[in-house]
């Protein structure tokens, strides 16, 4: 079987770059919105390392959504602080 071209791989990339672009160019620009959009380039990230292993699309949909939730969250944090 070759790597890369099962079509989660595809749709993996596909929405991981959408899901990028999203978080970088949200239409409101509020940081709930931005948090919610991280959401999409994770589960991009998840269909392309379905594409490789179970396993391991497990544990680093599971590290970036614990990751990147915790640090949009501080910034939230700061940002309202310093407001």
């Amino acid at each position: 079987m070759m790597y890369g071209f099962e079509p989660e791989f595809i749709v993996g990339l596909f929405i991981l770059v959408a899901g990028t672009i999203a978080v970088a160019f949200p239409r409101p620009k509020i940081y709930i919105i931005r948090l919610i959009n991280l959401e999409i380039p994770g589960f991009g990230l998840l269909l392309i390392m379905l594409s490789l292993n179970e396993a391991l699309a497990l544990f680093t949909f599971g590290a970036i959504s614990v990751l990147s939730t915790f640090i949009f969250v501080r910034v939230i944090q700061k940002r309202e602080v310093a407001s």
